[in-house]
């Protein structure tokens, strides 16, 4: 049995999106972040060296890394289904694949990290981090990210889904870093990544990891 070790609030509600989709039976192992410090808890490092998830366990595998793990069930359970096989659709679908933690995520990550320095650091220090952190922000992250969702915008231009006609793993993929820069910066004017967010948001197989994953405040 494939065993999701699920940490509230993460990456791995993709995983449990993907394995619904493909309607793959599975098991919640739940962990939860530390209230003040927001991190794993210790638990996990007994599942994989890192203490992270999303990690699962299956038959005496382990694999971590939400893609490695998208690639995983695919190969596995996929049967040729979310994985193009043409080959204009495969390269788009490889490449949205790692675009996804490879270059959306780090400057997300990024943003929140100064958007909740000044608030841990003492007081007398607080102006000159939050100055320091807020520029860092409006002359380098903010811009970056702009870019990368005006290029996720005119992909789905070009289709409903990241990788051709039909969804992918490379549209799992691609939902956290879009779920959380529609929560930290809004789609204004971007059509078409609001119907693409719209659109996962409204299967059932979504619906049905987020009421089994629990609480999530991207979606």
């Amino acid at each position: 049995m494939t065993i999701v070790h699920h940490l509230n609030n993460s990456r791995s509600q993709r995983v449990l999106w993907l394995l619904e989709e493909l309607d793959v039976p599975y098991e919640i192992k739940r962990y939860q972040r530390d209230p003040k410090t927001m991190l794993a808890p210790p638990e996990l490092l007994k599942v994989h060296p890192l203490g992270k998830s999303p990690v699962i366990t299956d038959d005496g595998v382990t694999v971590a890394e939400t893609g490695a793990i998208v690639e995983y069930i695919l190969d596995r359970w996929g049967n040729g289904r979310m994985a193009p096989s043409a080959t204009i659709d495969k390269l788009r679908y490889t490449y949205w694949l790692h675009f996804a933690e490879g270059s959306a995520m780090p400057p997300l990550v990024m943003t929140l990290l100064f958007t909740e320095l000044p608030k841990r650091t003492p007081f007398f220090l607080r102006p000159v981090v939050a100055a320091v952190c807020g520029r860092a922000q409006s002359s380098f992250l903010n811009p970056q990210i702009a870019r990368q969702l005006d290029l996720m915008e005119s992909e789905l231009g070009r289709g409903d889904w990241f990788a051709g006609s039909e969804i992918s793993g490379a549209d799992v993929m691609m939902s956290f870093p879009v779920e959380a820069a529609a929560n930290r910066f809004g789609l204004r004017e971007r059509p078409n990544l609001k119907r693409w967010l719209a659109a996962i948001h409204a299967r059932p197989a979504y619906a049905e990891a987020l009421e089994k994953g629990g609480p999530y405040a991207y979606a």
